[in-house]
């Protein structure tokens, strides 16, 4: 009887042994789902799971920069595949989730919405005005990066959305003071402005405006929507105006548009566009010529042609890889963004923290990011964009990637004092 009650003991400790270490294996198990924090482990948390860190792209396919969506993206594809190709990151691969907005509000904020909980960031997300939809989400309960291909003063101030390079109303001080200084606008002249309605054209607006009352200059404004395509009417406008040079704040379509009619109506001016109001696809269409002679693009950084070792790599990289497909600056903004994400990821990886909070902080150390654009990027002050510096480029069908620089990067004397207002 004592036996048999031992036994029972004995039994009855082995099946509490077996229930705790089955316990114990789930939760380890539940820990390792979540990001366990066990000794020589891995914090992780949203966009993580098993072993693949997903990030977002909210990108333009289909819409009014569908040229610039397929090279920010693929740009971004290649950077992915080849930091598997080099063990990833902690030893996690990384992956795209890739969504088309087509440049349509609803599509951009669903998008956003759908992909917000599965992601750790975004890495790619294009269009000012979709962004500062969402930025309130992104500030308020998600707090996970967003690296956008977007740079409206709207965007700054906020811990998890950083603008790459000089915002609008920035480049647009230093695309005026280009003008100024090599193109013949002076005190007293009228300069005219085209841009669209929303965060992006207001933002650039702002730019013009500042340096118009700092060099004396008056701006003759021109609203439109991104679905005008025909410039015909603006260009009529400002002729009448009187305006001696043009600076466009629209899209690729729209630049084209406004160019060649400028041409074809003999309106010999000097435009400029912001970096987003351009696709070297223009050059094969009849606007081409005059692209080529009286048109001009602010960028924030050098463009894919560029001499350096960082930019030949990448266009022997991509061409290899999309061997049917242009090069543009598409490609060096898409690329120049899921890098400055790699590095965060990095960063983070060295703390084994890999929570959206360990991110976001890491890339507040990165303070002179250079991919072989010729501007570091610095990346410490949310409140600032992480350079002031901008590139002239001009269209040119002989180089690669169709842009050729005209002034390298600076920033203006006026830019240098001019304060972005969130």
């Amino acid at each position: 009887m004592k036996a048999t009650n031992t036994a029972r003991v004995t039994a009855g400790a082995l099946a509490a042994l077996l229930l705790l270490s089955g316990c114990s294996a789930k939760a380890k198990d539940d820990d390792d789902k979540k990001g366990g924090t066990a000794a020589g482990e891995v914090k992780t948390g949203e966009g993580i799971s098993g072993k693949t860190i997903t990030l977002g792209a909210l990108t333009d396919m289909t819409g009014v920069y569908a040229t610039l969506g397929k090279s920010v993206t693929q740009a971004q594809q290649l950077y992915v595949k080849q930091l598997n190709a080099d063990g990833g990151v902690c030893g996690y691969k990384v992956a795209l989730s890739v969504r088309d907005h087509g440049y349509d509000p609803q599509k951009a904020v669903s998008g956003y919405t759908e992909l917000a909980p599965k992601v750790l960031g975004f890495a790619q997300f294009i269009g000012s005005p979709f962004v500062a939809a969402v930025k309130q989400r992104i500030d308020g309960q998600d707090k996970g990066l967003v690296l956008p291909q977007a740079w409206s003063s709207a965007l700054l101030g906020s811990p998890y959305i950083r603008v790459i390079g000089s915002t609008y109303d920035i480049e647009t001080i230093n695309a005026v003071d280009f003008l100024m200084k090599e193109k013949g606008l002076k005190k007293g002249d009228k300069l005219g402005h085209v841009y669209f309605e929303g965060d992006y054209g207001e933002s650039a607006l702002t730019g013009s405006k500042h340096i118009a009352k700092e060099a004396g200059l008056t701006v003759v404004e021109q609203k439109i929507k991104p679905t005008d395509n025909d410039m015909t009417a603006q260009v009529a406008a400002l002729k009448k105006a009187g305006v001696k040079a043009v600076v466009i704040s629209a899209g690729p379509r729209q630049a084209a548009s406004l160019v060649g009619v400028a041409a074809a109506g003999g309106f010999d001016v000097p435009i400029i566009g912001n970096n987003s109001a351009f696709a070297p696809q223009l050059l094969a269409t009849q606007a081409g010529p005059a692209l080529m002679k009286n048109y001009y693009v602010a960028s924030p950084s050098l463009p894919i042609g560029a001499d350096t070792p960082g930019a030949k790599k990448l266009v022997a990289d991509y061409k290899k890889a999309y061997p049917k497909d242009s090069l543009d600056n598409g490609v060096v903004a898409g690329w120049t963004a899921v890098s400055a994400f790699g590095e965060a990821l990095k960063k983070a990886c060295e703390t084994k923290d890999l929570t959206r909070e360990s991110v976001d902080k890491a890339l507040l150390t990165i303070d002179a990011l250079d991919t072989g654009f010729g501007i570091p990027q610095n990346f410490t002050d949310p409140k600032a964009p992480s350079s002031k510096q901008s590139v002239i480029l001009k269209p040119d069908k002989s180089v690669t990637g169709g842009m050729k620089v005209v002034r390298e990067a600076e920033a203006s004397t006026v830019a240098e004092s001019y304060t972005p207002t969130p």
